[in-house]
């Protein structure tokens, strides 16, 4: 059966769940939250928020497409050393095999796919 998620925006910050500090973080103290929503299907989806810190990416084994909601990060490519800076608005994809890092400036909150 196929059912639809609907999250009012009000309801947002209330759902989104402490998740610890993220994994492998190597400056500040980068703390998560997060409200995932599970559609039935392989792919991951939900809200996803990041205090300041910053962390290494190696050798994705998957695709995460994401839209910023609020906040800024930079992004470093590894292959070509090229930063973005990612801002509220911003439409991120990370294919598989990308190797960089995020260094979030001001908490981060995006909604996300990952597949």
């Amino acid at each position: 059966m196929t059912t639809l998620t609907h999250i009012p925006g009000s309801d947002i910050d209330g759902s989104l769940k402490g998740a610890g500090v993220r994994a492998g973080a190597d400056s500040g103290n980068p703390l998560l939250r997060t409200l995932p929503v599970d559609p039935g299907n392989s792919a991951q989806t939900g809200i996803w928020e990041c205090q300041p810190g910053g962390w290494p990416v190696v050798d994705r084994q998957d695709t995460e497409v994401c839209y910023i909601l609020s906040g800024r990060a930079t992004l470093t490519d590894d292959e070509t050393g090229q930063t973005s800076e990612i801002s509220t608005g911003s439409f991120v994809v990370l294919p598989v095999g990308w190797s960089g890092r995020w260094d979030v400036t001001e908490t981060v909150r995006k909604v996300y796919v990952i597949y």
